[in-house]
């Protein structure tokens, strides 16, 4: 199993990595809440392309980043969406809300 982590790797650009599953999901919550607050961009990237496994966790933690971002007045976009994450958002019906690439 691989370490998670989130990170602002570039200005505006939120970035998951890693296992998103129960073991690792409040610890990325609080990060990464605490990364978009502190982020002065108007535009945020939510990267997911270097997560390696997710289980539902993974999907409530994007769920509640852009919740955050929305909060925040800013607007934000998904970019590398993994197909494990495609297909939990449409268990859910999600499909439409994760309008990422």
């Amino acid at each position: 199993m691989s370490q998670a982590a989130v990170s602002m790797s570039e200005p505006g650009v939120l970035r998951l990595t890693g296992v998103l599953d129960y073991t690792s999901g409040a610890a990325l919550r609080a990060e990464g809440k605490a990364l978009i607050a502190a982020s002065r961009e108007s535009r945020m990237t939510l990267d997911c392309a270097g997560v390696t496994h997710s289980s539902s966790v993974g999907l409530a933690l994007l769920l509640s980043f852009m919740r955050d971002a929305e909060a925040a007045g800013k607007f934000w976009e998904l970019r590398g969406l993994p197909q494990e994450l495609r297909e939990i958002a449409e268990v859910y019906d999600l499909g439409e809300v994760l309008r990422g690439d």
